[in-house]
C-alpha cells in the first residue's frame, strides 16, 4: 500500500477573501478567479483539495465537525450554490459569484489543451467515468484524459487502494475529478491526497451525471433564482427529499439568525477539531 508522501501538501489559495457561511469559510471568488487558482496550484508542482459546496455541504458541516474541518482547510471551498453567493455579497463580497461543479470541471479542462494537463476520472456508477470521457473529448477534442476509475460503492479494500494508487502512478494526471455524493467525495479526496500522484483533486458530485446526460441540467432561468434544487428534487424526488425540504428551511432559518447577529459562527478555532491524518488547517484571516 502507497504511503502518504512528506512535505508536499499544500492546502490555502493565496486567494483571501472569504464569506462566513454557517463557520463554513467559502472563498469569496468567481469561476475566473477559481480557474486561475487551480492553474497556480498545478504551476506551483504541491497538492490541494478543491472543494465545491453547496447549502447541502454547509448544512452536513453544521453536525460533523470534522467534515467542516476538511471544507475549512482545503486549497479552495468555492460557492457551488446560489444562495451562498447570496450570503457572501451581503456580506461584502460584491464580485462573488457561483462556481457551479460542472462549468468549473468544462472551464478547466478548456484551458488544459493550451496547457498540456492531464485528466483522470475517478466516480460515477458503472461505466459513467468512461461516457465522461468520451464526452468531454468530443466537446473538447484535445483534452488529455489519462485514466478512469469506477469505485464500489463501500471503501476501497487494500488491494483496491493499490490498483488505484498504480493506475494514477501510471498515468499521472495533474487534475482528478471525483464524482460522487457529499460529504463522501470530501473525505475520499482529504484520506488520499497525500497518497495520489496527481497536483490537484476536485470534487464535483453531480458533474458526471450532468455531462453525460444521465440527468439534465435545469434551465438558465432557474440557476440565478437558486431554484436549481428544484429541478433537481424533482428528477430525484426519493433519493433527494431530505436533501431539500429538510436541509433548505434550516439553512434558511440559521443564515437569517447569523445575518440578524443573533447568532455567530467564528471560523476560527477549528485546530481542535480532529482531521484526517495529514490535513493542515487552512488559515483564516
Amino acid at each position: 500500500m502507497a504511503q502518504p508522501t512528506a512535505n508536499i501538501a499544500f492546502r490555502r489559495s493565496s486567494h483571501n477573501r472569504h464569506a462566513n457561511v454557517l463557520g463554513v469559510s467559502v472563498n469569496a471568488i468567481n469561476i475566473t478567479e477559481a480557474a486561475d487558482e487551480c492553474e497556480r496550484l498545478i504551476a506551483s508542482r504541491r497538492r490541494g483539495q478543491v472543494c465545491v459546496t453547496g447549502v447541502h455541504g454547509v448544512m452536513e458541516a453544521q453536525s460533523d465537525p470534522q467534515f467542516r474541518a476538511i471544507l475549512n482547510s482545503s486549497f479552495l471551498t468555492v460557492p457551488d450554490g446560489t444562495p451562498l453567493v447570496w450570503v457572501g455579497r451581503l456580506q461584502g463580497h460584491h464580485q462573488m459569484g457561483r462556481v457551479y461543479g460542472p462549468d468549473l470541471m468544462i472551464e478547466l479542462c478548456r484551458r488544459s489543451v493550451q496547457r498540456g494537463y492531464r485528466h483522470f476520472l475517478y466516480g460515477g456508477n458503472e461505466g459513467v467515468a468512461e461516457k465522461l470521457a468520451e464526452c468531454l473529448k468530443q466537446r473538447i477534442p484535445e483534452l488529455q484524459i489519462a485514466g478512469t476509475y469506477t469505485p464500489p460503492f463501500r471503501p476501497l479494500n487494500s488491494d483496491e487502494e493499490t490498483e488505484l494508487f498504480e493506475r494514477v502512478s501510471a498515468c499521472k494526471p495533474d487534475v482528478i475529478w471525483v464524482g460522487l455524493s457529499t460529504p463522501k467525495q470530501e473525505r475520499f479526496i482529504a484520506q488520499y491526497i497525500d497518497r495520489l500522484d496527481t497536483r490537484l483533486i476536485v470534487g464535483v458530485g453531480a458533474a458526471f451525471d450532468i455531462h453525460t446526460g444521465r440527468i439534465s441540467d435545469a434551465p438558465d432561468w432557474m440557476k440565478p433564482l437558486g431554484l436549481q434544487w428544484l429541478h433537481r428534487l424533482a428528477q430525484e424526488p426519493r433519493r433527494l427529499w431530505r436533501r431539500y425540504l429538510i436541509n433548505n428551511p434550516k439553512f434558511i432559518l440559521r443564515i437569517a439568525l447569523q445575518m440578524s447577529g443573533l447568532v455567530s459562527h467564528s471560523l476560527r478555532g477549528m485546530e481542535q477539531t480532529s482531521l484526517p491524518p495529514g490535513l493542515t488547517e487552512r488559515r483564516i484571516t
